[in-house]
């Protein structure tokens, strides 16, 4: 795996660089925004991880210009902030993860792997389809009643997909977690529950939410039921 690590601490680098190798990635260090949106542009990577924090064009505003360009490469933000608000934030302008620092870099590792292999399956000629959704995986599209949806991002598809592979299931955080991420529960779900918020927002029409909340479980995907939520 190509991975561009765009990170301006040089003991997180060589930490990284140290398991990268163990792992037989192929990481590319820059410590400047600006620098590695411009090394981005001219270069091909799997991945990309990134921190919120740097000089010459902060992580936020490099990830917003990364989905300009490219939609489908997976980023993984990496950062000390680790409110829900600056969660959502890197979620909006495109990240797929979001990483808090102090972290495990075996579970970074982890998380790389299953970021990865969401975006290079090979079953991608197929569709899912209900009576109200369907989901197009060759070209990555969503239809809701024949109209698009535009501006999804990679991981709100992966999200989608799945419910709409699993209508009327409750699934709990920890297994949307690692269903769709691909890793286990390492403590912090409300990176689930901003994704199903934003899905709200983009594909809900009228009173229909799609995505329900069972509260002290989890969630659900439901065409048929129709109430008003949080």
């Amino acid at each position: 795996m190509k991975v561009l690590v765009i990170e301006d601490n040089e003991s997180v680098c060589s930490m990284l660089d140290m398991f990268f190798e163990k792992e037989n990635f192929s990481g590319k260090f820059i410590h400047n925004g600006l620098e590695g949106y411009q090394h981005f542009l001219i270069n091909e990577y799997d991945l990309i991880i990134l921190d919120w924090m740097l000089p010459g064009m902060d992580g936020i505003t490099v990830c917003r210009k990364i989905r300009e360009v490219n939609k489908e490469i997976p980023i993984i933000m990496l950062t000390a902030k680790d409110s829900e608000s600056d969660q959502v934030l890197g979620l909006e302008m495109g990240a797929d993860d979001y990483v808090t620092k102090p972290f495990s870099p075996l579970a970074l590792t982890a998380r790389m792997k299953a970021v990865a292999r969401r975006f290079h399956k090979t079953d991608e000629d197929e569709s899912q389809e209900t009576s109200v959704v369907t989901v197009k995986k060759e070209t990555r599209e969503v239809f809701i009643l024949n109209k698009r949806i535009p501006n999804l991002t990679p991981k709100e598809f992966d999200l989608l997909t799945f419910f709409v592979q699993h209508p009327k299931q409750v699934f709990s955080r920890e297994q949307i977690l690692e269903q769709v991420w691909g890793f286990q529960f390492y403590g912090d779900d409300r990176t689930v529950d901003v994704h199903i918020k934003r899905l709200r927002r983009k594909i809900g029409r009228d009173n229909q939410p799609f995505f329900h909340t069972i509260w002290g479980v989890g969630y659900k995907f439901d065409e048929t039921v129709v109430f008003n939520e949080d």
